[in-house]
């Protein structure tokens, strides 16, 4: 068997202390498919150059701006520079970043959400087709464009949507969606705390709190499950429960799915619920039974019929569908958790990167650009509905952040 060559990453973001950026680095360490090659971690060059030499990255390899490192990298040497950049800093640099990666056909894998107002994914969405076509016409690889909702990568998601696809359970009837966290309930940004700083403020993280940085997994989460069921409509009630708080930390959605059988979903999220830590959940009925699945107990599918008794699939077990097994990493038993389901994104974004993409491998279910534009038109949607007075918005007829 040929050995593949390892995909050389350059990070954007992920300086001394931040989270999202040591997630991505270990859940590539997992896969055993990348190597990081040069990063500019942050806008304070001397925080950069220490992350750098954390990594223990040569110091010409260390730049000090995602600038100077997207033209530098595209001068050396095909065989040397990065293949792609992971762009993991706060939402309002995504979208520069990205751009700038697409035009020198770098591949890109992104953070959600992919950027910091709708009409820049959209514009963001054309440049990539653009740039796709111009590289096809000529014979040459095609950028590919990853946005991380890892939560798709948890095996036992992936179970729940083969077995929606299989008709197992009939039609879908009415989804239950929720994600709770209560780390917010506080003011907690006036503390100096850096997570909580950026994600609270609108120049920064968007026109949406708790709905883009939560609540579009929960919405993501749904319509991998379902992805037959496009959205018509929603209808929003974003509500900032803490005092002198700029953007929402709870909010309530209702969406109407679904073209011949009208499926009604809802949305619950927030960040104030005390006693939640990473509460994320979802039910789905269908006319002869339903499931469900909730990320703390990551393992466990259950599965309930009207004409049987109940079940609970469990990971790594042989009985699962292609997708489910092939997701699992740990032997039964072990909890395939939160940086097995990112590693699994980045093992489709690997079998994309090499070609493999074949019916029984992982690639088709990287959440891609496709996935990128939903998400930003949920969360524009969401603000739209909630801002003039819980109006019902079409998302897919959306092209700007304030219509």
């Amino acid at each position: 068997m040929k050995t593949l060559r390892k995909i050389r990453i350059g990070m954007v973001g992920g300086g001394p202390g931040a989270f999202i950026g040591a997630v991505h680095l270990r859940a590539m360490a997992l896969t055993g498919s990348f190597e990081l090659v040069c990063g500019a971690f942050s806008s304070d060059p001397e925080k950069s150059k220490a992350r750098g030499a954390e990594l223990r990255l040569p110091t010409e390899r260390v730049y000090d701006s995602w600038k100077e490192m997207l033209d530098m990298e595209a001068k050396l040497p095909k065989g040397e520079r990065m293949d792609a950049v992971v762009i993991v800093t706060p939402n309002h640099l995504h979208f520069d970043v990205a751009l700038a990666a697409i035009k020198r056909a770098f591949h890109v894998i992104c953070d959600k959400p992919a950027t910091h107002r709708l009409e820049d994914v959209l514009a963001l969405e054309q440049r990539w087709q653009q740039v796709c076509a111009e590289r096809f016409d000529r014979g040459r690889e095609e950028p590919i464009f990853c946005i991380t909702h890892n939560y798709t990568g948890y095996p036992m998601v992936r179970q729940a949507r083969s077995i929606i696809a299989s008709g197992e359970l009939g039609k879908v009837r009415a989804i239950r969606a929720r994600y709770l966290q209560g780390w917010l309930a506080t003011s907690l940004e006036h503390t100096g705390q850096k997570q909580a700083d950026w994600r609270t403020d609108p120049e920064r993280s968007g026109a949406a709190g708790a709905i883009g940085d939560i609540g579009v997994h929960a919405y993501n989460l749904m319509r991998f499950i379902c992805p037959k069921l496009e959205v018509n409509e929603l209808c929003a009630d974003l509500r900032t429960a803490v005092r002198d708080r700029r953007l929402d930390d709870n909010a309530s959605i209702w969406l109407d799915l679904g073209v011949e059988d009208q499926v009604h979903a809802s949305i619950e999220v927030s960040q104030v619920a005390v006693g939640h830590e990473n509460d994320l959940e979802i039910e789905i009925d269908c006319e002869r039974g339903g499931l469900s699945w909730r990320q703390e107990e990551p393992n466990s599918l259950y599965v309930h019929r009207l004409d049987g008794p109940s079940r609970i699939e469990r990971a790594s077990a042989g009985y699962l569908h292609e997708s489910a097994l092939k997701s699992c990493m740990l032997p039964p038993g072990h909890t395939e958790g939160f940086l097995e389901s990112f590693a699994n994104i980045y093992v489709a974004f690997s079998q994309q990167f090499h070609g493999n993409t074949d019916n029984g491998g992982l690639a088709s279910l990287m959440p891609s650009m496709a996935e990128a534009v939903e998400g930003m038109r949920f969360i524009a949607a969401c603000v739209q509905s909630s801002d003039s007075g819980l109006s019902w918005v079409n998302p897919s007829t959306l092209v700007s952040d304030t219509e």
